[in-house]
């Protein structure tokens, strides 16, 4: 699979992952990095993040960058 469609999954894997929040992803770059913005119902940035292909590549470490995440909106 290659890196773009692997970046591909994971962007809708973060989409569908902080409802009822929206999931904005920005600029996906040629070498498979992305950023992602959490926005809560009033349009106010909760989290940001820029993900490299070695960190949502491989078994379990997308579902580990949503686990933080999701710790650090309820912080």
């Amino acid at each position: 699979m290659s890196i773009q469609h692997q970046a591909q999954v994971a962007m809708s894997e973060l989409a569908g992952a902080f409802a009822p929040l929206n999931c904005l992803i920005q600029a996906p770059g040629s070498k498979g990095s992305f950023s992602f913005t959490i926005v809560n119902q009033h349009g106010v940035v909760c989290h940001t993040q820029r993900l490299y292909p070695d960190q949502y590549v491989g078994q379990g470490r997308l579902a580990q960058i949503i686990d933080r995440t999701r710790k650090s909106l309820t912080a």
